[in-house]
Parts: structure tokens; C-alpha cells; sequence
């Protein structure tokens, strides 16, 4: 497999992460997970400049938050989008968790999820955080398997809006 690294948005990918949401849309799908409402936004400058500010200076749903883009070093091609929330709200704790993440469409089942998760659980290490804790809905079995493969344990199940979700948790080595 070819190896990932965890870029974080600028300007200067402008093009290849408009291109990456058009892969989404172009799937059908509406919600880009990791990527911070990538899809929501038409002014790609409005957006980077929510994703930057959220990290260090705004607090976003009462949390701030590291957006990063996974590229492939062979192709310099964007794989995924991952985000890792610094902390946990109550309402972060019922649906989200610490790690939001997402492999484009064409791209799926090929490994990347677990590398790409592996790398942001690194960045979680770095800010100090001493677990993580990621939720998806029980029919994602692809991000079961993914927390799983990096040392996830499914320690608790939940209905957020109707959907039944997996929660686990991974203890980080600081």
C-alpha cells in the first residue's frame, strides 16, 4: 500500500480538496465526515478560514479542532479527511467523539482508513490527549473495523437520532 500523510488545508490545496468534495457529491453522498462541512460551504475561503480558526483561536460547538487532509505520497492524491476534536462536550460524548474520518469513494477498501487513523491517533498523542473516543453508526461496518484494527474497544452502544451507533474507545500511549 502506498504511504499516507496528514497535510493540513491551505490555499495552496485548494484545487485538489474542491476536487475531493466533488468526488463525494458526484457518489451521491452530501456529508463528507472529517473534513468540517466541507460540503456545506460553495466559498472554499469561508471554509478554510473556519477550519484554521477553530484550532487555535474559535471554539466550534464548544471544542476546538485539528482538520486534516490524508495525501498519498506517491501521487500527492488526497485520500481522506480526518478530524481530531481536543476535547468532549456532552454532546460529543452522545455522537461524534475525539476523530471524525472519511476515505473518498474511490479510494474505499484499500486499507487507507485504519493508516489514515493511525496518523491522526499520532496527533492525538502529540496534543497529550490520554484516550479517544470514536462513534459510528453500527451499519458502518468498514469504521468498526477501522477503530478496531488501531486498538479500539466497543464499550458501549447508542441511538443518536433514530441511528444505532458503536462507541469505542483507544488508550494512547503518553
Amino acid at each position: 500500500m502506498n504511504e499516507l500523510i496528514l497535510v493540513k488545508p491551505s490555499k495552496d490545496l485548494e484545487e485538489k480538496i474542491l476536487e475531493y468534495k466533488r468526488e463525494y457529491l458526484s457518489f451521491g453522498e452530501t456529508n463528507i465526515n472529517g473534513s468540517c462541512g466541507l460540503s456545506r460551504y460553495s466559498d472554499f475561503d469561508e471554509w478554510l478560514e473556519l477550519v484554521l480558526s477553530i484550532e487555535k483561536d474559535r471554539l466550534r460547538n464548544n471544542v476546538h479542532a485539528s482538520t486534516y487532509f490524508s495525501v498519498r505520497k506517491t501521487d500527492n492524491k488526497i485520500i481522506g479527511s480526518i478530524q481530531l476534536r481536543h476535547s468532549l462536550t456532552p454532546e460529543l460524548e452522545k455522537h461524534g467523539g475525539h476523530i471524525g474520518y472519511g476515505i473518498r469513494p474511490s479510494e474505499r477498501k484499500r486499507g487507507y482508513g485504519s493508516q489514515q487513523l493511525s496518523l491522526a491517533l499520532e496527533a492525538a498523542e502529540a496534543m497529550k490527549i490520554p484516550k479517544v473516543m470514536i462513534i459510528c453508526d453500527k451499519d458502518n461496518i468498514a469504521s468498526g473495523r477501522t477503530a478496531i484494527s488501531c486498538g479500539g474497544i466497543l464499550t458501549d452502544e447508542n441511538f443518536y437520532e433514530g441511528k444505532e451507533q458503536q462507541i469505542y474507545w483507544i488508550k494512547l500511549r503518553i
